[in-house]
């Protein structure tokens, strides 16, 4: 086995995921854990266990991040690529099914449509803002139905007759739900009914007056709900793809974007051991200089401040800011 590796690293509010590739961008290791919170701490026990199972073996030739955590996770590892996750998610799809041309992704707190040709990432769009199409909503409907997460898909997929869920808005959504229930409708009738609101939330928000093209791919972490897929198919009447590593594709992106940047050769990442043993932290304050009250954070390693951002002025971050100025225009 190779013993030169890249590195990817997806840093989410939901899930932190993290990817090993070798040189022919085989998929070697790749870990979907649960953020909780705690991005930092999250990302250096999975290096931990990376350094534990494979040692001083393990020679990191290039390291990329991606996700809302994107500048956080670089300062702490030294980043050679960061991106966002429109990119590292087209990068991955394209890497592993060429002829893509849409990519649905739905995350634990947002979702994402990507439109692709010609191996080029042509339009794309992303919703942020209302929970009724993400995987947390999900979440919470499964946990309060007593339904484990991992069995909502194959529950759902059972149903013969999908009750009608208005999908518009996670409030109205689960009310639409307890109504039903309280119906006597059967359970998979309802969760099915769930997965074709959010199917259709989906397609009539973010998927708005665009042109949906075959092969298209499904990934994110809902994309293991087997009942997405089959509201999906339904809906557009075409094959939806699962890829096999439908969960951790955005680290996969971002680890061959690293790849390409270093070429194996030189990169920035600071070691197993130097970034297990730091203790990084970050204490933020509100800038009272002038009418904006930008929020600023900084962030520190070993008490030591090694950046800052937050300040619109950049009054703060100008001087210091290293990888955040250095990633503004990938």
């Amino acid at each position: 086995m190779s013993k030169d590796f890249f590195l990817g690293i997806d840093i989410g509010s939901v899930s932190t995921n993290v990817v090993l590739l070798d040189k022919s961008g085989e998929v070697i290791e790749n870990m979907y854990l649960r953020t909780q919170g705690k991005p930092i701490e999250v990302l250096q026990k999975a290096l931990a266990t990376l350094y534990e199972k494979y040692g001083d073996s393990l020679q990191i030739k290039g390291v990329g991040t991606t996700g809302s955590g994107r500048h956080l996770a670089s300062l702490v590892v030294g980043a050679d690529i960061v991106k966002n996750e429109i990119t590292a998610h087209a990068k991955a799809a394209i890497f592993f099914v060429p002829d893509v041309r849409t990519i649905i992704e739905i995350g634990g707190q947002d979702s994402k449509i990507i439109l692709i040709k010609d191996r080029i990432v042509i339009d794309f769009a992303m919703n942020t803002i209302c929970a009724a199409g993400t995987g947390s909503f999900l979440d919470r409907q499964a946990e309060r139905l007593n339904i484990p997460i991992e069995k909502f898909g194959e529950i759902a997929i059972k149903s013969q007759n999908p009750v009608r869920i208005a999908g518009r808005c996670a409030v109205f959504a689960e009310s639409d739900m307890i109504h039903k229930q309280q119906l006597g409708h059967p359970c998979e009738d309802i969760l099915f009914g769930l997965c074709l609101a959010m199917a259709r939330n989906y397609l009539a928000n973010l998927a708005k007056g665009k042109s949906l093209e075959s092969p298209i791919l499904f990934q994110g972490g809902v994309a293991a709900n087997i009942a997405m897929k089959k509201a999906f198919e339904q809906l557009l009447g075409t094959q939806i793809i699962v890829p096999k590593y439908y969960n951790v594709m955005g680290a996969i992106g971002i680890a061959l974007l690293a790849k390409e940047r270093t070429k194996g050769l030189i990169t920035k990442f600071r070691g197993f051991e130097n970034i297990n043993g730091c203790k990084f932290e970050t204490k933020g304050f509100e800038c009272r200089d002038c009418s904006n009250y930008c929020e600023v954070v900084g962030f520190y390693s070993n008490g030591n401040l090694v950046a800052r951002w937050g300040d619109k002025c950049q009054k703060y971050s100008s001087n210091r800011n290293y990888h955040i100025e250095n990633s503004k225009n990938l």
